[in-house]
């Protein structure tokens, strides 16, 4: 699978953050990973088991055990699934989140299971430094988020406020060379004027209607982390499950997956996975 098309720098800069604000507040990332009471310590351990099930490459991309005793900046909790672990393993934790809806359930599973090694903030990540104070990290980590904001690299600049030469920035962006993309395109298609880019936007999430999703490719991604030295880059995860059963929390698989190999869908996640997912360090030179 060949790149359909590089993503034109500036095609989001128009949108206006409280639209991804008001996007995030209606409907917090894997709410409804659960059919427990929200907020519930049940509701909670169904929520983790239930999306590292779907993703079970994110612990490992994660290395939550590394970081005991570290101090670790998450930009883009959610609804803190990543943050819990991080806490749990021992790391002393910064989560940030731009959606006050997703923060409130975050610091909530935080106070259901007695972690007390959090400091959370709710912040535009593009001008993290007006709120969250400059301080080194271990690790700058980020899941899944900076392709949402209308600006990203102004998120990477100020990263780079938080990292000295030994930290370590662990980052998950939307692969454009991925299965997801053909999907969308062969499901979907274009709208007639209709972008790419607004194709897969519209199409990124759970509920339609993301207002901004950048993806990258691996040579695109190398532009947008200047000033780092890419240590690992992987791709991962095609989603194989048919919707309507999922969303009754039942795990069938599509058909053409479900007749497929094992070693030959991992095959293809490796390669036309929707998560791109990079571990890095500040350039030295």
């Amino acid at each position: 699978m060949k790149p359909i098309e590089k993503v034109p720098l500036g095609q989001f800069e128009g949108v206006p953050l409280d639209a991804v604000r008001n996007y995030w507040n209606a409907r917090p990332c894997n709410v409804r990973h659960s059919p427990s009471p929200v907020g519930t310590q049940q509701y909670f351990d169904e929520v983790e088991a239930r999306k590292y099930l779907v993703e079970p490459h994110i612990p490992l991309f994660a290395e939550f055990d590394c970081w005991k005793g570290k101090r670790v900046l998450e930009i883009g909790c959610g609804i803190g699934t990543d943050t819990i672990n991080f806490a749990r393993a021992g790391a002393q934790v910064t989560a940030v989140d731009l959606s006050s809806e997703s923060l409130a359930l975050a610091k909530q599973r935080a106070e259901v299971f007695g972690l007390t090694n959090i400091t959370f903030y709710q912040a535009n990540a593009e001008q993290l430094s007006d709120v969250v104070p400059v301080e080194r990290y271990d690790l700058v980590y980020s899941f899944g988020v900076i392709h949402h904001t209308p600006h990203p690299e102004r998120v990477i600049e100020q990263i780079h406020k938080y990292m000295d030469n030994d930290s370590i920035f662990k980052i998950m962006v939307y692969h454009r060379t991925s299965w997801k993309v053909l999907w969308m395109l062969l499901n979907y298609g274009r709208s007639r004027g209709e972008s790419l880019d607004a194709l897969i936007a519209r199409h990124s999430e759970a509920e339609t209607g993301c207002p901004v999703t950048y993806s990258y490719t691996r040579d695109t991604i190398r532009d947008f982390l200047k000033g780092f030295e890419m240590l690992d880059v992987r791709i991962d995860h095609i989603f194989p499950y048919r919707i309507p059963e999922y969303r009754n929390y039942q795990y069938k698989r599509v058909w053409y997956f479900r007749w497929l190999p094992k070693a030959v869908f991992r095959w293809m996640e490796q390669r036309w996975g929707w998560h791109l997912c990079v571990t890095a360090k500040r350039n030295q030179t």
